[in-house]
C-alpha cells in the first residue's frame, strides 16, 4: 500500500518570514529611489532655473557652474526614477542600475555639499538606505 502525502503546486511560493522581508525591502528600497530620483529632479530644476537658490561658497575645493550641477541632478533624478519603477517588478537588472544610480547621486550630492548642506545629507542618507536595501535583499532564494 502506497503512502499519498499531500503535495504543494511547485509553482507556488512559500511565503515564510525571510521572504516578505526581502520582498519588504524591495518595496522600501523602489520607493526611496522614487522618492529620491524626484527629489534630485525638483533640484535639478532648481539650478537650473535660478541659481539665487543656492548658497554660493567661494572656498571650496569643488566649485561647479550651478546649472551644470542643475542638469546632472536632473539626469540623475530621471534614471533614478526609471529604475524605481523598475523595481517594483524585481527586475536584476534594476537591483544592479539601482546600486550604482544610488552610489552616483551620493557622490553628486557629496560634491554639491556646501551649495545646499542639509538637502544633500539627507539625499546621501536617502541613497544610503536604497544601497543597503538592494544589497541585502535576495528575492530569488527561498528560504529553507
Amino acid at each position: 500500500m502506497t503512502a499519498t502525502h499531500p503535495t504543494h503546486a511547485p509553482s507556488a511560493k512559500r511565503h515564510t518570514a525571510r521572504q516578505q522581508w526581502a520582498e519588504g525591502l524591495m518595496v522600501f528600497a523602489a520607493v526611496t529611489l522614487l522618492l529620491t530620483g524626484v527629489l534630485d529632479i525638483f533640484r535639478g530644476v532648481m539650478g537650473i532655473a535660478e541659481d539665487d537658490v543656492f548658497l554660493s561658497t567661494r572656498n571650496y575645493v569643488f566649485a561647479f557652474d550651478l546649472t551644470s550641477w542643475g542638469w546632472i541632478h536632473l539626469a540623475l533624478g530621471a534614471v533614478a526614477v526609471i529604475v524605481g519603477l523598475g523595481l517594483f517588478q524585481s527586475a536584476m537588472w534594476a537591483r544592479v542600475a539601482g546600486v550604482a544610480i544610488a552610489g552616483l547621486i551620493v557622490i553628486a550630492n557629496f560634491l554639491s555639499l556646501p551649495y545646499y548642506p542639509v538637502w544633500s545629507v539627507v539625499m546621501i542618507a536617502f541613497s544610503g538606505f536604497v544601497i543597503w536595501a538592494l544589497c541585502v535583499v535576495n528575492p530569488d532564494r527561498s528560504a529553507d
